[in-house]
């Protein structure tokens, strides 16, 4: 076995999405990286339309353009072609989303509610999961990332001062290592955290499909007395087999086996003549006891794995990478004020536990019984009115996560909104280079002394805002959140403090 004379700042394991955001955020400032993949290719006819088609949420996307990396895959996403047309596309009005299938639309929707949105980002973007690695990559390698492929991690030892870890007939050296090597990772089990919460209700299908019969399908999404179906004509199928989850992984899907699982759930006369495409799935619901072990860290799929109802696990993973990236790398340059990277896990387990039982409310409603069917007639009721389909919004869109940060103004703990000046600088270019920020809305720039102070970590605009909502001042950690906000010429001890304790003195 060969042994690698370097030592990284950072080894990651997995080059998806959340493992090549956070090599990013951790290359953006200054860290050496690496990054090793098992496999050796990356493409997938899975992370491409239909199956990898994904919705980024609104923290998402304000992150994505926080590091200028949102325009394109928006260019992308344009240019990309999708077999057959979704069934909500076909509609008269604007589906916002759903909740366990049930859509609420945009004209219920009631934004007044969020006060301390600016006019703007309102709903997803629906982006190839291909093209999002595509252009996490290409920035990734860019500013100078080594991705090794084919080098799946075997086992690691840690000590007070580093990790060592095999991969791929290789021995790897880095101060910190984070698994992002997906729900099965190696990463976690070798290192003994805990990955516990509750067993599968069904096998999940998705296929592309030719059919006989299909006209016997109603297009959309359907609950049956035994399970659920989501038809796009001409061959786009998801299914639900409420089997206990016993089929996932146990053998490959047939053609023969795919015509009876879906004659069964749909009641439906219809053949499958040829199966192009097939892959099964569960709505087990697990997580991480614990986001770090000494040296070891865990991000995205390795911390926390739910059912893909409504799309939120790509976005829950890369919010673990925004809010990791930058604390990792103050502690890896020494910077890091006490406690710092432990507020990592402190601020997104919450987040996670969250969305796990948002994914199991969603199967409770899908559940083929009598009783599922009463509850899901009460949730379609109050989904069609406004202040139902403002929270769904809500929590689907991810408008109104907001991390406990502490007390504080409304704002502290949530995204900052993507203020404009009066000279036509917006927050989003504002924070291109990583650092955190300090909005001083006042043109005599009363804040640029204390800004100063921390001008390395931190920097600092003045200004008349557009719309200000109100506010005079408001610190931004380099994640995108806001530490610290004021209504009024801000007491400069208590920004001070806000400022030493993300950012150290």
């Amino acid at each position: 076995m060969s042994v690698s004379t370097s030592l990284y700042d950072t080894i990651i394991a997995g080059a998806g999405p959340v493992g090549l955001f956070l090599a990013c955020e951790l290359s953006l400032a200054g860290c050496s990286v690496l990054v090793l993949e098992r496999e050796e290719d990356p493409s997938s006819p899975l992370k491409r339309a239909p199956f990898g088609l994904r919705g980024l949420t609104v923290p998402t996307i304000e992150s994505l353009d926080r590091r200028g990396l949102l325009a394109q895959i928006e260019a992308r996403a344009a240019t990309r072609t999708t077999p057959g047309t979704a069934h909500f596309m076909t509609q008269a009005r604007r589906p916002g989303g759903h909740f366990a299938g049930i859509q609420f639309f945009h004209d219920r929707i009631n934004t007044e509610r969020w006060p301390y949105r600016l006019h703007g980002v309102v709903g997803g973007v629906a982006a190839e999961m291909a093209s999002i690695e595509a252009v996490l990559t290409a920035r990734a390698e860019a500013s100078g990332v080594r991705i090794v492929r084919g080098a799946g991690i075997e086992g690691f030892t840690q000590t007070d001062a580093a990790v060592a870890l095999e991969a791929g007939g290789r021995t790897f050296r880095g101060r910190w290592l984070v698994g992002c090597d997906g729900a099965r990772s190696v990463v976690r089990k070798a290192a003994g955290i805990a990955f516990t919460g509750t067993e599968p209700e069904f096998t999940g299908y998705s296929m592309q499909a030719d059919l006989a019969g299909a006209d016997a399908l109603k297009p959309g999404r359907h609950y049956t007395v035994q399970g659920m179906y989501l038809f796009t004509p001409p061959g786009t199928l998801a299914l639900a087999d409420f089997d206990g989850g016993a089929f996932h992984r146990s053998a490959p899907v047939t053609r023969a086996h795919a015509e009876a699982v879906l004659r069964r759930i749909s009641d439906a006369d219809v053949t499958v003549t040829t199966l192009h495409l097939a892959t099964t799935w569960t709505d087990r619901a697990h997580q991480a006891s614990t986001y770090r072990s000494g040296r070891v860290l865990l991000a995205g799929d390795a911390a926390h794995i739910h059912s893909p109802l409504g799309g939120q696990g790509l976005n829950l993973g890369l919010g673990d990478a925004m809010n990791l990236g930058w604390k990792l790398a103050a502690t890896v340059r020494g910077e890091a004020p006490d406690g710092l990277l432990d507020s990592y896990g402190r601020e997104r387990h919450p987040v996670g536990a969250r969305v796990l039982d948002w994914s199991r409310a969603q199967v409770a409603l899908m559940r083929p019984s009598q009783s599922s069917r009463a509850l899901e007639a009460i949730v379609r009721d109050l989904i069609e009115t406004p202040d139902g389909a403002t929270y769904f919004a809500e929590r689907v869109w991810g408008v109104c996560l907001r991390h406990d940060l502490g007390d504080g103004h409304p704002l502290v703990g949530c995204s900052v909104p993507d203020f404009s000046l009066g000279d036509g600088r917006n927050v989003a270019a504002l924070m291109r280079d990583g650092r955190g920020l300090l909005l001083d809305f006042d043109p005599q720039a009363p804040l640029r002394p204390l800004a100063d102070r921390h001008a390395a970590r931190i920097g600092y605009a003045a200004g008349v805002a557009n719309d200000g909502l109100g506010l005079q001042a408001v610190l931004v950690r380099p994640d995108g959140l806001v530490a610290f906000a004021s209504d009024m010429p801000p007491d400069e001890t208590a920004l001070g403090s806000a400022m030493t304790r993300w950012f150290g003195r």
